[in-house]
């Protein structure tokens, strides 16, 4: 192995570690909004619905965003879009501790801090450390995702710990000037663009991934969308996205409702990263062995178990339940989306039907974390919420049964209606 080749091995390794602490940093932050639901409300007298607003405009900024940065990534390279975005989501949290009005808070963490999400989010991470990582790609782009799991696990029992202890401005200015400092550092001397940055020759043919050539059996868009088996997962994604943000923003208020602490809420929510992290890294070896349609089945029969439990069964030992086994199953469709659908349809069009599709989910999810707002601010609880997840999770057990994984032609395309 000679100098340059080993020089680009350990710059790979530098960009997965990179993208292991910023995801870290990002992923804890970005789920501290239920550790900051009831501080905010009881100080500014604001509704439950009003900040689920608030959160429904972040995910669908979020998502809409996720194509937009993806084009400046490809033209100007990951580097300056990280740097950009941890600049604009580590000034909106600071700018978050000093509002006073909805209007700004939506502006703040509706639009501002999303952009941010959107520039240090998985699929960018994805798309670099695939570029830099052709052998046991998987296995490092779900090393990068465990980095948000693990964040999840520390930073939100630590973020609660600061609420109470210094109010929810001040443990966002302290969030935000971490995010702001240390992502700056992180991505200087950590992320670079391309292996050919660092060198070319034996590192550009070993580590970068061989091109993906347009295959004429590979499926468009346009001819996915003309498979059944297209908007069958398209449900099972949509509902997926439901369950996970109606979670991660009323899980906490929930808890705290039924006179649990703040402090042991945030202890579920964090476990329950710490589990999706296992779920995620259990996710590869098990679709690689029993295919990813059961998968998918038996995460939603699982889902709709816990939903039921929690819609009849309310007590310290039932939520710990329920936030370990919904945190084992928050991230397993995050790695089956891009291989199910390339299995489908091929891997020369399945960035932008991937993109399609986590656009659909991110909608999905903030649309449900607003109406589980709305839905105690009229009954006086989540009761409805919960039980309408636990129906919608038995509708995906059913999209994901019809759902036919193999390789889908042009000419069964057929009309949504048609299984295929």
């Amino acid at each position: 192995m000679n100098t340059e080749h080993r020089a680009s091995i350990t710059r790979g390794r530098d960009v997965l570690v990179g993208a292991f602490m910023i995801m870290f940093f990002v992923q804890g932050a970005r789920t501290i909004i239920g550790v900051m639901f009831k501080p905010i409300i009881q100080e500014l007298a604001w509704s439950r619905s009003a900040i689920s607003m608030a959160a429904f405009i972040n995910m669908a900024v979020f998502a809409l965003s996720l194509t937009i940065l993806g084009k400046y990534y490809d033209r100007y390279g990951a580097k300056r879009i990280v740097v950009l975005s941890s600049i604009l989501l580590g000034f909106s949290y600071i700018g978050i501790s000093q509002t006073q009005s909805l209007w700004s808070f939506i502006l703040l963490y509706g639009i501002l801090a999303a952009l941010g999400f959107g520039g240090t989010s998985i699929p960018l991470f994805a798309a670099l450390i695939g570029k830099w990582f052709d052998r046991h790609r998987g296995l490092a782009i779900s090393i990068a995702l465990a980095g948000g799991c693990l964040g999840q696990y520390i930073i939100v029992p630590a973020a609660t710990t600061l609420v109470q202890s210094f109010g929810w401005r001040t443990s966002f200015a302290i969030i935000g000037a971490i995010l702001l400092g240390v992502n700056l550092l992180l991505a200087h001397y950590l992320i670079k663009e391309r292996p050919h940055d660092v060198s070319s020759g034996p590192m550009k043919t070993t580590i970068a991934p061989p091109a993906v050539t347009d295959r004429p059996t590979d499926l468009n868009l346009g001819q996915a969308m003309r498979t059944g088996s297209f908007w069958f997962y398209l449900v099972v994604m949509l509902i997926c996205g439901g369950g996970d943000y109606l979670v991660l923003t009323h899980l906490i208020p929930m808890v705290t409702d039924h006179g649990i602490s703040a402090q042991t809420a945030g202890k579920m929510l964090g476990w329950s990263g710490f589990f999706s992290m296992i779920g995620v890294l259990i996710t590869g070896p098990v679709t690689d062995r029993y295919g990813n349609k059961p998968v998918v089945i038996v995460t939603f029969i699982l889902r709709a178990l816990i939903f039921l439990m929690i819609c009849r069964y309310r007590s310290l030992a039932s939520f710990y339940i329920f936030a370990l086994a919904f945190g084992f199953t928050m991230l397993i469709t995050a790695p089956i989306t891009t291989t199910l659908l390339g299995k489908l349809y091929g891997f020369a069009h399945v960035g932008i039907i991937t993109g399609f599709i986590t656009t659909v989910h991110h909608f999905s999810g903030g649309l449900w974390a607003w109406l589980g707002g709305v839905i105690f601010d009229t009954t006086g609880s989540y009761q409805a919420a919960f039980w309408m997840s636990m129906v919608s999770a038995c509708i995906a057990v059913g999209c994901a049964v019809l759902i036919r994984e193999e390789k889908h032609r042009t000419s069964n395309a057929a009309p949504p209606q048609v299984l295929s």
